[in-house]
């Protein structure tokens, strides 16, 4: 059985990208985060401690962004990080994020790079 916690559209500003002026303007990112854990003890027990608690992660999610990188692939691989070593029992991973507003040519509501990842149990 898969137990799965979503985190959909969170909007946050911030300030990420490879121009000078990305860092000083910012912009608004969404982000889509996809976490598997075994959760069916939560299930019975409704106790917080037998689940992971989805305010942490949205806190982590939110501290991380807060942190100008170059590259979204390096934010995500933050976000990564810190989700696998707060959660032990995580065992998939996967998060989009989304520029709502790049420096390109054409209108489109967003850039994304999604990322994945298994995570052996222990």
């Amino acid at each position: 059985m898969i137990s799965k916690i979503l985190l959909e559209n969170v909007k946050i500003y911030a300030y990420h990208g490879v121009l000078p002026e990305e860092e000083i303007i910012g912009t608004y990112y969404l982000l889509n985060v996809d976490i598997h854990a075994d959760l069916w003890k939560a299930s019975e027990s409704d106790d917080l401690k037998d689940t992971i608690n989805y305010a942490e992660i949205n806190g982590i999610i939110h501290e991380e962004m807060k942190i100008p990188s170059q590259l979204l692939e390096h934010v995500i691989g933050r976000i990564f990080k810190k989700l696998e070593n707060a959660f032990p029992q995580i065992s998939f991973i996967k998060i989009r994020l989304t520029k709502t507003n790049p420096p390109m040519k054409g209108e489109m509501l967003g850039v994304s790079v999604e990322m994945e990842k298994h995570i052996p149990s222990n």
